[in-house]
């Protein structure tokens, strides 16, 4: 290694503060974790949010409540797991956005789902009577049996998931799926979201839109400024010093900013207070009596909204999603190896964690939480910002987020935030997303025009099918009212028509894997990959993948068959990629 190599080595190691295995100071890191929480409790409430609009329980603040304590306590839970006995590096697991989707597709498919007729309850009118009736007591059971229904799909996808991981056969699907299948596929989901992003911001667009412009403001505008923090130390005493402490927190300061706008707007009563008007839900106590019927404790359980239901549609709609977020935390493990500046995940590392996101997602769903746990590309980004990568400050945030998640208070406050500056911060996290998933593009060959055509006819088609299923609800006729429902959710979801559709035409015309943009994912493809690994130096070595405890007591011929656990056939950097040669 040349002096240069060394000085540019030196350099990287001194780059963190501190190392995935290191330990810092306790106050450390505990600011740390409660960083790491304030940045992603937004996306946590809004997934939650959404479940419940759902479930039909848009109006029910006691179902919310119990809904964004669940999904707290799994958020903690998982991101336990994880660090423990998972890929065991620095990542934070949080409800899965990808899964809004399936739901998405679920509404469209059925947009009466949230009618009951009157039959329903003690009056004897055979009208319609809305969900947004609240003191209805059929509106109540239909919530629970939607809950209900997703509990046991979910279930079911988390036990796929997990199969998937814990056998690797994770690895036989990244030979086939590279980043002209993932973009299309997952671009889809980004624009779909904009119909969540719409139902919360059309309560009132100004204060969703003051929402936006402040986190984009803190994130962007001022993102090469840093803000002045007073702070103080032994050995200079009371002094300034300055840190993006704004950037870090930016959609958090927006969505602050906008609470507080609305709550202007209450006391001057801007906003009207009645229930009727289509801007009620902008005002600050339109909920206001939430809080203080809460309990200050309360511990979510399996089976709290009743006992699980299998629905084939939602299923299939889940195991979509369950794919896509396979690939998507595979791509966020690289990237936290990388930034964190550690050798690239090995096998038994990526199928462990895989099973862990797999049994999680079963355990959130037997809790009700509707959703998905997965690891966040947000919280892998602020390592990058602050320096520190320590596993210990993501353990500090998983004790933060399991109490969070039993201490009822806590997501009562949170269910209060006005609909308006929930929309204003999804308009940002989601346009985040979907600027990320648009940078996977800068590997794959865009001069190419099939590169081009695959995917400018994989996102036409994923947004024309589900338009057709939506506008047109009895063109599929089977006979079989099980079978249409199961293929109306499939069509209507756009990750499912647009990824099939670009994984076929990427893998069945002609390219090379350079174009496909395959080197640039799986660098071992690459006619320089031995000298990069030659000349590579990490802060630290493949022992951060290590489990807490010995394996040594599993035979090898027992430990061979376990590809989620070290050993001579699983330390691999990954999936070997066979060579095409259309």
């Amino acid at each position: 290694m040349t002096t240069e190599d060394s000085t540019r080595t030196d350099s990287k190691r001194s780059d963190l503060l501190y190392t995935v295995l290191d330990r810092p100071p306790l106050y450390v890191t505990a600011v740390l974790a409660f960083q790491q929480v304030m940045i992603s409790l937004a996306g946590s409430l809004a997934v939650s949010s959404f479940v419940a609009d759902a479930a039909c329980a848009e109006d029910d603040t006691d179902i919310k409540s119990r809904l964004l304590s669940s999904t707290l306590l799994m958020n903690g839970v998982t991101t336990l797991l994880m660090v423990i006995v998972g890929i065991r590096l620095p990542l934070y697991q949080g409800a899965a956005a990808l899964y809004i989707v399936p739901l998405i597709a679920i509404q469209s498919v059925d947009p009466t789902r949230c009618l009951i007729p009157e039959g329903t309850s003690s009056s004897s009118n055979n009208s319609i009577v809305s969900y947004g009736v609240t003191e209805h007591p059929a509106l109540n059971v239909l919530a629970m049996t939607k809950i209900r229904e997703m509990s046991g799909s979910l279930m079911v996808a988390g036990i796929v998931h997990f199969a998937i991981g814990a056998t690797g056969l994770v690895g036989l699907a990244l030979r086939i799926i590279g980043p002209i299948t993932i973009v299309p596929t997952v671009l889809l989901s980004g624009i779909y979201l904009s119909r969540a992003v719409t139902r919360f911001s059309k309560t009132h667009w100004g204060i969703a839109f003051a929402t936006a412009a402040m986190a984009i403001t803190m994130s962007i505008y001022l993102s090469r400024k840093n803000m002045p923090i007073p702070t103080w130390s032994k050995q200079k005493g009371f002094h300034w010093t300055r840190y993006p402490l704004h950037q870090m927190f930016a959609i958090m300061i927006g969505m602050l900013f906008g609470w507080g706008l609305a709550a202007i707007l209450t006391a001057t009563d801007v906003i009207p207070f009645d229930p009727k008007h289509a801007q009620f839900k902008a005002r600050t106590d339109a909920r206001g009596d939430v809080v203080e019927n809460a309990n200050w404790f309360y511990f979510p359980y399996p089976g709290q909204f009743g006992s699980p239901i299998f629905e084939t549609g939602a299923f299939s709609a889940f195991l979509i999603a369950t794919f896509i977020s396979i690939l998507d935390s595979i791509g966020d493990y690289y990237a936290c190896a990388m930034i964190c500046n550690v050798p690239p995940p090995p096998a038994h590392g990526v199928n462990r964690g895989i099973a862990v996101e797999g049994l999680c997602t079963a355990l959130s769903g037997a809790m009700g939480c509707g959703h998905a746990t997965s690891t966040q590309g947000g919280n892998i980004g602020s390592i990058g910002i602050t320096k520190v990568a320590s596993r210990s400050v993501f353990l500090c945030a998983s004790i933060i987020f399991i109490l969070f998640g039993l201490v009822g208070k806590v997501s009562a406050i949170f269910v209060t935030m006005p609909y308006p500056v929930l929309g204003g911060g999804m308009l940002v996290m989601y346009g985040m997303f979907t600027g990320v998933i648009l940078s996977n593009l800068q590997v794959v060959s865009l001069k190419s025009t099939r590169n081009l055509a695959i995917i400018g006819i994989s996102i036409v088609s994923g947004l024309m099918i589900p338009r057709w299923i939506e506008t047109t609800p009895n063109a599929i006729d089977t006979g079989n009212l099980t079978a249409d429902k199961i293929l109306k959710v499939l069509l209507a979801n756009p990750n499912l028509t647009g990824g099939i559709i670009s994984c076929i035409l990427d893998n069945t015309t002609p390219a090379t894997l350079q174009e496909r943009g395959i080197t640039s994912w799986h660098p071992q493809l690459g006619d320089d990959h031995n000298d990069d690994d030659r000349n590579m130096s990490y802060s630290e070595g493949m022992e951060v993948y290590n489990l807490p405890f010995s394996v040594k007591w599993i035979p090898h011929k027992v430990l061979k068959y376990l590809p989620f656990l070290p050993g001579k056939k699983n330390n691999g950097e990954m999936f070997p990629m066979p060579q095409f040669t259309v």
